[in-house]
């Protein structure tokens, strides 16, 4: 996935833009030195010259004589040779250092080791010596050095030494190198790649008190100040791609095999499946007490089928009562030398196949010696599955110190090659790398050495060892679960030299380990800063801020807004096992953070540090494995939160849920920075937070003292991935506290807060138009509780793909009254799966595994065993979904799992503006949609917002009802007689108009009201309000239908004071309410218009009294109430008067209210106010259906659901959904349907035979569908001639159909590894492609059979068209990379 849109680079040496340090004399801006010197410039013509007459002749004064004149001669000719040697001497001193670079290396201007300037530079090694590189210094580090600390200034220079071999491998070990004021340090060039090894180790101790802290920089260091140069350029090489074929845990499908005993007496045997590498069959003979043992594993032998892998191994003594008969055996069908000379006791081991003969047999003996063989007998043969997977199978037999020992083990240790996605022919065997987890727990993730692999290709490399657990390599249900591979090997690197174990001051209650790493640090004004292909280990340091593996520090704009000619860019950087973050940018704009791996770090990795970060610019970078640190609350864990108290107000303990516990792979400080194509990979908290600052924080604090961050507009967001993260994928809420702790608020200084609402506008301005906050292509899978979480208005979730969530995705609106009125949020062409086929393994600190609901498969799961999965939970609102897609949601007797659902034990409101449209729904999905129930995870299910759950089903897609309500099943303020119940949603459809009436209250504490609609009376909605009982204001939030009357009537006294506002009322809508009170109260009654953007009230008015409900029914739209004394209810009509817009819960000129104020005789002030008994049957009405209930759906909506099959990481490139359904005898039991489907096009297979599909793999397009009753000679003709190049070829089969096993041979060149084994199998399912020529082996072919009682169930694949290894003719149209295309945007506009 790694692109080669690099930003553009002039040559190594930089005129600093907007440094102001002096420059020496030897400083060489711009290009290096030439070789030649240039010529001199060319000065004005001579003048004409003038013809003169020839000069007098002049008399001789006097005569040399001829000895003089001889020494006159001889004395030119010396001072001739003389003139002449030193000439000669000078040039050949110029062209030794010329003529010996040259017989090495083409002199390359880009390359800074090239330049003639430099001097040859071997400083030794000396731990005391510190060096100061000054104007006129310009070295060339020709070996490995040990020095106290480098300084690298006034123009001086420093280079690394090179060769076109890359021979040139130096270490430099040091305190620190400081890089100042002209100076500059280079290691290769952006067009002069680094080629030698190149380690800077930096060394040091915390608690070395006697070596001195350089200001700003600590110790430890590689540091940057202003006018400071640093170029480090390694080998281009392949950062991170993907894994594009499933890798299982232990290597193989079917799990290897190990099996170890003491005194397993006689002839033990394994026979192994060659096609797939699973143990058939295990069994022990007692050959050495009972002939009828012998007997049965010679008949055994005889009756296995040829190409069956048989395993041997002797325990203690094997030889009394083996039968000559099965000596023979074994020899004749083993191929055996030994068997026949096997003695007492001794140790023998052999591994071979059936029919093979001698070619096929390994086996080894060894001599027993007093108790003991002295070594182990060990037979060791290699295989490879018909997929192509290679393994090996062993046995073993010996005597140790008197005991009989015997084992088998079939395995894939060193033998596992992953397939990738891009071409990774730059990693080379001895190269380590990480592959990311592709379950819920981030400890998954594994690293590997690679070995040579003469036989892999451009997109393969072998590991040494095997994986431990299983890494996803395809698309699963439609969402993209390929694991994450990164190279973590660079020729350069730089790496702190550490402890071996934790000491001192450094947080050793929390680590094990030393945390005092290096750091780099680059400050303000530099010259010219560009890292690329860099290895980073052992960075960062857990007791100090601002120490980090890579910190930006202070430096403002870094592109050309800031001066500089050549943006700053970090790229390819590798960043693993540090102690504090990965790359930090503080109160930096413009940074480009591109291809660069940060794993196994301690804190917010990718680090947005003092919330006026802006316009910097991640693209392509992989985050995982990151753990909790102690820097910030933000990035504790629950144990070093509530111990970490030093900078909170004295005695107050930290709550670790509401300020910590947030540690994120990617912590965005600031919406208005951009992310594109990255991946979050596993981190204790979340994969990437948008954190909110009111104001800058940290070295920042008071540079702006209003960010106005909430109101910012979103960046690019675009492509990215997030999974295997405890907390969420992604989270967007919440903001930094940006005061110190006092005794009003104790808590600590940034530490998150829960006020934070973001809500974008133009030029964060809240007077002027929303601007969308637009998420585009998000993949979130494996996140233990939520795919993502999204607080705020105006956001738009598109094209986005979330599996095995704990919650896909919720969105929280701004609470009862949003503060960005109007705004919504909307998902829309998106695909939610519940349970996916991605099951995980079992360990690897995953908490849970238990039973699937889609498949009644082991599983690992989120949060705990009987936790809600919900594909959407819907929160308050409001939201819209449409044109999205469920697949596999299906609850267990243990797990209610539904596709949508609510948040659970919900005070809060739910409005039922909350819509969803054109939604699809897989078979998988038993359960669409569920309103809980008492017990676990739900409670008594008896809150507010449990209780008011609703959401308009515009079209039906869900309820089968259009534009209708779907609420819960106990909830009577919303139904009618119509009503359609649906029991196991605990839920009930209804037609009808439904909006909110707040009631908020004063001058009562304790109170639950009670509601009750006229038609339903006895069937009263409890509520107990949003506020604490003991808040003397509280708030219920009940759902009405409009048109109808209620009652409501408290559990105490009537509050003094009541506000009715009118939420969600279209004009004209109206209720009628009574509301009990004593029978002497006197009202004060009005309406008004409160517009809370400036908290003022409009329209004011008083209602009057009339004397009966006739009346007050003939005056509905007057300011009127009615107060029945006999029951004591005061009745009015609440009716919206003004129009409301789009998603405005109220109207446009304000929320519409009225406000009751009673006053309340003494002596009925302790009076309890419900009037149900007095009210009804007074009051009582007929239930009847305002808008009757409409006609089920009976037509198939073709316009529901996502217009994709495929969410994948890379979506430019198409894949083709394929399913294929054959049927084995079990299964025709009780399945009739046997097919093959492509992209939803379905071919059937009705009767016994084989199905053949071939599509086109270059354009997706079905070119054939063929049916074979048998394997005939038509069949034999189709396989050889009848399938055309480069296609895609998709078998099923049905019925045992005759002669199964002769196709085995026409798979091979369609992709098997091999000729499979079909003898016996009832039915197989087959991926297959035909290359345009030879053989064309793709890692998505797969075979699968099934034999006996085995099923083999709807197997599913998303095949990737016209890739480059189809060969496919060049596209008219290519599609277009659009995260190319934005980050070519973002460079054009630096």
């Amino acid at each position: 996935m790694q692109v080669n849109d690099r930003p553009s680079s002039h040559p190594i040496f930089v005129t600093p833009v907007n440094g102001n340090a002096q420059r020496s004399s030897g400083y060489a801006p711009g290009r290096i030195v030439p070789v030649r010197s240039p010529p001199p410039a060319k000065g004005p013509p001579p003048p004409p010259m003038k013809h003169l007459a020839p000069p007098p002749a002049q008399p001789s004064v006097f005569n040399l004589s001829e000895d003089e004149s001889r020494r006159e001669r001889n004395q030119k000719r010396k001072n001739t040779y003389i003139c002449s040697g030193i000439f000669f001497g000078l040039l050949l001193l110029i062209l030794i250092p010329i003529l010996s670079l040259a017989s090495k290396d083409v002199l390359d201007e880009n390359c800074p080791h090239h330049n003639p300037v430099l001097q040859t530079w071997n400083p030794g090694h000396d731990p005391k010596k510190m060096v100061v590189v000054h104007s006129g210094e310009h070295y060339c580090l020709a070996a490995s050095a040990t020095l106290h600390s480098i300084t690298i200034q006034s123009g001086g220079s420093v280079v690394f030494a090179d060769d076109k071999f890359g021979s040139k491998n130096i270490t430099l070990r040091t305190r620190h190198i400081l890089v100042k004021d002209g100076g500059s340090l280079h290691i290769g060039a952006p067009k002069c790649r680094y080629r030698s090894l190149a380690t800077i180790t930096l060394v040091g101790r915390s608690d070395e008190t006697a070596v001195a802290e350089v200001p700003g920089m600590g110790r430890k260091f590689l540091g940057v100040n202003g006018g400071g140069t640093l170029e480090l350029h390694g080998s281009e090489r392949l950062s991170w791609t993907l894994l594009t074929r499933t890798v299982p845990s232990s290597g193989l499908v079917m799990g290897g095999y190990a099996f170890h005993r003491n005194f397993s007496r006689g002839i033990n045997l394994r026979v192994v499946d060659q096609d797939t590498a699973r143990v058939l069959y295990k069994e022990r003979f007692d050959t050495h007490e009972s002939y009828n043992d012998s007997k049965r594993l010679s008949d055994l032998l005889k009756l296995l089928p040829p190409g069956c892998i048989v395993a041997l191994a002797t325990g203690d003594s094997a030889v009394k009562s083996l039968l000559d008969e099965t000596k023979r055996t074994i020899q004749d069908l083993l191929g055996s030398n030994h068997i026949n000379d096997l003695k007492y006791r001794q140790a023998w081991a052999l591994v071979s196949v059936i029919g093979g003969g001698n070619g096929s047999c390994t086996e080894d003996v060894r001599e027993h010696e007093n108790h003991d063989t002295g070594g182990k007998a060990l037979a060791r043969r290699d295989f490879f599955t018909v997929d192509g997977d290679r393994f090996s199978v062993s046995a073993y037999s010996e005597w140790r110190n008197g005991y009989p020992i015997s084992g088998f083990q079939v395995d894939a240790v060193d033998k596992v090659v992953l397939n990738l996605l891009d071409d990774v022919s730059s990693w080379k065997p001895g190269d380590r790398i990480v592959v990311a987890s592709t379950d819920y727990s981030m400890h998954q993730a594994e690293e590997f050495t690679l070995l040579p692999c003469p036989h892999c290709n451009r997109k393969q490399v072998r590991i040494q060892g095997k994986p431990q657990f299983t890494h996803v390599g395809e698309i699963l249900d439609g969402v993209d679960m390929r694991a994450e591979v990164a190279l973590l090997s660079r020729n350069i690197l730089i790496h702190g030299e550490m402890e071996k174990s934790c000491y001192g001051k450094n947080w050793c209650q929390f680590f094990s380990h030393d945390t005092f790493g290096g750091h780099i640090k680059i400050m303000g004004n530099f010259s010219s800063v560009h890292l690329s292909q860099v290895e980073l280990k052992h960075m960062g340091q857990q007791q100090e801020k601002g120490k980090y593996p890579v910190n930006f520090h202070m430096c403002g704009d870094v592109d050309q807004r800031g001066g500089y000619s050549d943006p700053t860019y970090v790229d390819s950087l590798s960043i693993h096992h540090s102690f504090s973050r990965c790359v930090t940018i503080q109160a930096t704009n413009g940074l480009l953070v591109r291809d660069t791996v940060g794993y196994d770090t301690l804190g917010h990795c990718f680090f947005l540090e003092d919330g006026i970060e802006q316009r910097n610019m991640f693209f392509h970078n992989l985050g995982l494995l990151t753990r909790p640190g102690t820097i910030l609350p933000t990035d504790r864990n629950d144990s070093m939160c509530m111990e970490i108290t030093d900078r909170v107000h004295k005695g107050y303990i930290p709550s670790p849920a509401n300020e910590c516990k947030a540690v994120s792979t990617f912590w965005i400080a600031n919406p208005n920075n951009h992310l594109i194509s990255n991946a979050a990979a596993g981190s204790q908290d979340a994969g990437i937070w948008y954190v909110f600052h009111n104001s800058s924080t940290g070295d920042a604090h008071g540079l702006v003292p209003e960010t106005k961050s909430e109101l910012t507009p979103l960046g690019i967001f675009y492509n990215n991935r997030v999974h295997s993260n405890f907390k969420a994928g992604l989270f967007i809420d919440r903001k930094v506290k940006s005061t110190n702790a006092t005794a009003a608020d104790p808590r600590e200084y940034r530490c998150l807060d829960n006020t934070a609402r973001f809500r974008p506008h133009e030029n964060s301005d809240p007077n002027r138009p929303r601007v969308s906050a637009l998420i585009d292509k998000l993949i979130s899978f494996k996140n233990n509780d939520l795919g993502a979480w999204i607080r705020g208005g105006d956001i738009i979730i598109r094209n986005s793909g979330f599996a095995d969530n704990g919650v896909g995705l919720s969105f929280a609106s701004d609470g009862s009254y949003p503060k960005d009125e109007g705004s919504s949020q909307e998902v829309s062409q998106s695909l939610f799966v519940g349970e996916s086929r991605n099951r995980g393994t079992n360990g690897g600190q995953n908490k849970y595994w238990g039973i699937s609901g889609v498949d009644g498969k082991m599983r690992t799961l989120p949060r705990n065993k009987t936790f809600p999965i919900r594909g959407f939970q819907i929160n308050d609102g409001p939201v819209r979904i449409i044109n999205s897609t469920y697949r596999a949601f299906s609850s267990t007797a243990e797990r209610y799992t539904m596709a949508v659902g609510f948040s659970l034990k919900n005070i809060w409101q739910l409005t039922p503006r909350n819509s969803l449209s054109f939604l699809a729904f897989h078979p998988s999905v038993t359960q669409r949609t569920f309103f809980g129930r008492p017990g676990e995870w739900f409670e008594q299910n008896d809150l507010d917002g449990d209780k008011n759950s609703i959401f308009h089903d515009l079209d039906g897609s869900i309820c089968n009802y259009t534009d209708t309500y779907v609420g819960r099943a106990d909830n009577f303020l919303i139904r009618h007689p119509q009503c359609v119940d649906v029991p196991h949603w605990n839920g009930v459809v209804c037609s009808g108009k439904y909006s909110q009436v707040y009631l908020q209250t004063q001058g009562a504490s304790n109170l639950s009201l009670s509601i009750s609609r006229d038609e339903y009376p006895d069937k009263p909605m409890v509520l107990r309000g949003i506020r604490s009982q003991t808040a003397s204001s509280q708030q219920y939030q009940p759902v009405l239908m409009m048109g109808k009357s209620y009652t409501v009537h408290w559990n105490g006294p009537a509050p003094r004071e009541i506000v009715l506002s009118l939420i969600n009322f279209d004009q004209g809508d109206w209720a009628l309410l009574g509301l009990c009170y004593p029978n002497d109260t006197i009202f004060q009654i009005t309406s008004d218009i409160y517009n809370k953007q400036n908290n003022s009230f409009d329209g004011i008015e008083d209602y009057s009294p009339v004397s009966s409900m006739s009346d007050l029914e003939k005056r509905q739209l007057d300011r009127k109430f009615f107060f029945d004394k006999t029951v004591g209810l005061v009745w009015l009509f609440v009716q919206a008067r003004h129009r409301r817009d789009g998603h405005s819960y109220c109207s446009t000129m304000g929320c519409e209210r009225v406000k009751i104020i009673a006053t309340v005789r003494a002596n009925q002030k302790t009076q309890t106010c419900n009037c149900t008994a007095s009210a009804y049957p007074k009051y009582s009405k007929t239930a009847n259906a305002i808008v009757p209930m409409p006609k089920p759906n009976t037509e198939t909506c073709r316009a529901c659901g996502a217009s994709q099959f495929a969410f994948s990481s890379d979506p430019w490139n198409s894949y083709l959904q394929t399913q294929i359904k054959s049927l084995c005898v079990q299964e025709e039991q009780s399945d009739t349907q046997a097919y093959i489907t492509v992209n939803a096009e379905r071919f059937d297979l009705n009767q016994s035979g084989f199905l053949l599909v071939t599509v086109d793999a270059c354009s997706g397009q079905v070119t054939k569908s063929s049916l074979f009753p048998k394997m005939d000679s038509k069949m034999e003709h189709y396989f050889k001639s009848g399938i055309m190049k480069r296609s895609i070829v998709l078998l099923a089969t049905r019925g045992q159909p005759a002669d199964i096993a002769a196709v085995a041979q026409y798979l091979v060149p369609l992709g098997s590894a091999k000729v499979p084994d079909l003898q016996n199998k009832e039915a197989i399912a087959f991926y297959g492609f035909l290359g345009q020529g030879g053989l064309s082996p793709q890692p998505w072919a797969t075979l699968l059979s099934c034999q006996s009682d085995g099923v083999l169930g709807l197997q599913e694949r998303f095949i990737p068209l016209s890739l480059e290894e189809y060969s496919c003719p060049p596209q008219k149209d290519p599609p277009t990379r659009m995260d190319l295309e934005l980050l070519r945007n973002y460079l054009r506009q630096k």
